[in-house]
């Protein structure tokens, strides 16, 4: 698993790649947590990411709940399959989803 993360003007971006499951959520959770405070608003950018296990919707969510009590979070760019399983698990219900 690979993150990249810019901040800027507030928006905090983090561009996952590789698997985000029971073995890379914590590490990518911690990352993330680490810099979310400086930030208003956060989007997750799914576009290069393969794979995203229970684990991985588990981080999702927590970061929507903390996110909501400030800018938001939006999650971006997933692939047909990730866009399934969001689908399938009613995240599409709960999370701000585009294709950009």
């Amino acid at each position: 698993m690979k993150t990249k993360r810019t901040l800027e003007n507030g928006v905090l971006t983090v561009s996952l790649s590789g698997k985000l499951d029971t073995v890379t959520a914590p590490s990518v959770a911690d990352e993330i947590e680490a810099n979310i405070n400086d930030a208003e608003k956060l989007i997750i950018d799914m576009k290069d990411l393969s794979y995203i296990s229970s684990a991985g919707l588990r981080l999702l969510l927590s970061l929507h709940k903390k996110m909501s009590q400030k800018g938001g979070m939006t999650v971006i760019n997933p692939n047909a399959t990730n866009m399934e399983i969001l689908e399938f698990t009613g995240f599409t219900d709960i999370l701000n989803i585009e294709q950009r």
